[in-house]
């Protein structure tokens, strides 16, 4: 009888998906968002996004060339992805070079140093961020009033999340539809939730996310943000204070397009819940208690770090594998 098995190198599920056009898929999804913050801020957004994307794709590049050689990787988008988001992270009048040194830090520490794609443990565009936000808290926290859209005064150069923190407006004084529609100070990427919303279903269609993640860390964050509500207030902001934690701050950006890179989040669906639950809780205790008023990258990086522990513990069952339990 023939040999009906045969042995060969993985893999051995093919998809016509590759590394390109999951990396365009998301970089169409972030085009609605663009647009919004365009409109919002004007062209300093197209400015700060393109700085952000040559930089990481040349640093990309010159890494590769002089110092780890073999053949170059800007090809497949991951850079051109890496620029975007770390603009979306930045408020739109920043400095050229602040973007410049978030791109090296992104691209050279976050992501060149672990050997490229695939290796780095944390998220590149969020340790970017997180170390301008260190270095330069003034220019990272300091936001252009937006061109639409009316505001009490005590919004002038902060977000809605620090004016709260700061009590210099009240919750009721918060515009829910502008912050639902982009028109609300704030990082480039964070200020419009329905275009965001929009991006995630598209990948959502296009199977480039699972809905585990965005939902854990949103559902999380709204159960959190309700309990704390009703031990602490009654009612309008039983009800508001949800609402405004969703649509505040990076929320929306963080759990969409952050929290679902493949290389920093678990494999399988228990544990991208597990994880998406951790961010959403180490999210609003960093918003209520903590001295930063937005904890959404704080959290997405400390999750990646527990990443390789969930992928250990939490895993299917093997194929054939049966219990001996009775």
């Amino acid at each position: 009888m023939a040999n009906k098995f045969f042995v060969a190198a993985s893999p051995h599920v093919h998809s016509p998906q590759s590394t390109q056009s999951l990396m365009r898929d998301v970089l169409l999804a972030l085009l609605p968002a663009l647009a919004v913050s365009t409109v919002v801020y004007g062209i300093d957004v197209l400015r700060v996004t393109a700085i952000a994307v040559v930089s990481c794709v040349l640093i990309e590049y010159l890494i590769q060339r002089f110092l780890i050689g073999g053949a170059s990787t800007i090809q497949n988008l991951s850079a051109v992805l890496t620029g975007v988001l770390l603009a979306f992270n930045l408020p739109s009048d920043i400095p050229w070079w602040i973007i410049v040194i978030g791109s090296v830090v992104a691209i050279g520490v976050a992501k060149m140093t672990f050997g490229g794609l695939g290796h780095n443990p944390f998220n590149p565009a969020l340790v970017g961020r997180v170390f301008l936000l260190i270095a330069y808290p003034v220019q990272m926290t300091s936001f252009p009033q937006p061109s639409m859209g009316n505001y009490v005064d005590a919004f002038a150069g902060a977000t809605p999340l620090a004016a709260l923190k700061a009590r210099a407006v009240e919750l009721g004084d918060v515009n829910l539809l502008h912050m639902f529609t982009g028109a609300m100070p704030g990082s480039m990427g964070e200020i419009a939730a329905l275009a965001l919303l929009a991006g995630g279903i598209y990948m959502l269609w296009r199977r480039v996310i699972t809905w585990h993640i965005p939902v854990a860390v949103l559902g999380s964050m709204a159960v959190f943000a309700f309990i704390v509500a009703a031990f602490t207030g009654g009612g309008e902001l039983l009800y508001a204070m949800p609402a405004f934690h969703l649509l505040a701050g990076g929320a929306m950006l963080g759990a969409i397009f952050m929290a679902t890179d493949y290389v920093t989040s678990p494999m399988t669906p228990k544990g991208m819940i597990i994880y998406g639950v951790g961010i959403g809780v180490i999210t609003m205790i960093i918003r209520l208690w903590g001295a930063y008023p937005e904890g959404m990258s704080f959290a997405i990086l400390l999750m990646n770090s527990v990443t390789p522990l969930i992928n250990k513990y939490v895993k299917p069952r093997r194929f054939g594998l049966t219990s001996n339990k009775k």
